[in-house]
C-alpha cells in the first residue's frame, strides 16, 4: 500500500438539506461529512465491507470532538483529510481536516478515537496482524506531519483573574 500523508481521498459536496436556519451547514452534518470520510479511511486500511463479513471484526466510535473553523454553504466542495496520529492493538486515533475544496480554507476539524471489536461477542478485541502492518505503514508516514493543533483540547470556558 502507498501512504499518502496525510490521507486524501474523502471529496463531497455540501448539500441543501444540510443547511440550518443560519444560512450555513448544520453541525450534524459536519459529523455526517467526517463519518463518511471515516468509511474512506477505514475502507484504505482494510477495515471495509469484505473485512467485516471475512472477520466479524469492525469499530466503533467511541469518542469524537469537532472544531469549527469557518463556515460552508450549500454546493460548497469538500475536501476532508485523514491523519492516523496513533494505534494500539484494539484502539485507533485519526484526525480529519475539512478544507473548502475550491478556495483551500480550513473549514473544521474532527479527532476521533475508535476501538476494534468482534461483533460477534460484541466485545473489543485484537485488530489481525495484516491490519496493524498496515497501519503501522501509515502512521510511520504521518508522524512527518506533527500534532495537529486541534488535537487532544478540552472544552472549557477559561477563568478571568480577579482583580486587585
Amino acid at each position: 500500500m502507498e501512504v499518502s500523508a496525510p490521507f486524501d481521498v474523502h471529496r463531497e459536496r455540501v448539500r441543501a438539506d444540510w443547511i440550518d436556519y443560519n444560512g450555513h451547514m448544520n453541525v450534524a452534518y459536519y459529523v455526517l461529512a467526517f463519518d463518511h470520510a471515516t468509511d474512506a479511511f477505514l475502507d484504505a486500511v482494510g477495515l471495509d465491507a469484505a473485512h467485516r463479513e471475512a472477520t466479524g471484526g469492525s469499530t466503533f466510535a467511541v469518542d469524537s470532538h469537532v472544531t469549527y473553523e469557518r463556515e460552508v454553504a450549500e454546493g460548497d466542495p469538500l475536501r476532508i483529510t485523514t491523519q492516523l496520529l496513533a494505534f494500539d492493538a484494539k484502539r485507533l486515533h485519526f484526525f480529519h481536516r475539512m478544507y473548502h475544496a475550491d478556495d483551500g480554507y480550513l473549514a473544521a476539524t474532527s479527532e476521533w478515537l475508535n476501538l476494534y471489536v468482534d461483533l460477534n461477542t460484541r466485545r473489543v478485541s485484537a485488530m489481525p496482524e495484516a491490519i496493524q502492518a498496515t497501519l503501522r505503514a501509515m502512521r510511520n508516514a504521518h508522524a512527518t506531519l506533527g500534532w495537529p493543533e486541534q488535537a487532544g483540547r478540552a472544552i472549557r470556558v477559561p477563568e478571568k483573574k480577579p482583580t486587585a
